[in-house]
């Protein structure tokens, strides 16, 4: 079972989400505690660690340590803006 932990950019993000995305959103963030690497997510291309996951027209981009079992949740965003 990994540990979760939000970064503070992550938390903002939550907090201007509607409630039922806010709700489907966190739902796949609490799966990742048990799978990590669920099917559907991609690894970001050009970095070691961060991997992305799509949850309606959402994207959570997420930093898997391995060593210590944590995954480090670090962006929420809308598909059109999570890139840029």
């Amino acid at each position: 079972m990994y540990e979760i932990l939000v970064e503070r950019r992550a938390e903002r993000d939550l907090k201007g989400l509607p409630v039922q995305d806010f709700h489907r959103i966190i739902a796949v963030i609490r799966g990742l505690a048990e799978n990590p690497r669920p099917p559907g997510c991609r690894k970001t291309v050009g970095s070691k660690n961060d991997w992305r996951i799509r949850s309606g027209t959402y994207r959570i981009v997420y930093e898997i340590d391995d060593r210590s079992e944590a995954i480090r949740v670090m962006r929420v965003r809308h598909r059109r803006e999570i890139y840029r």
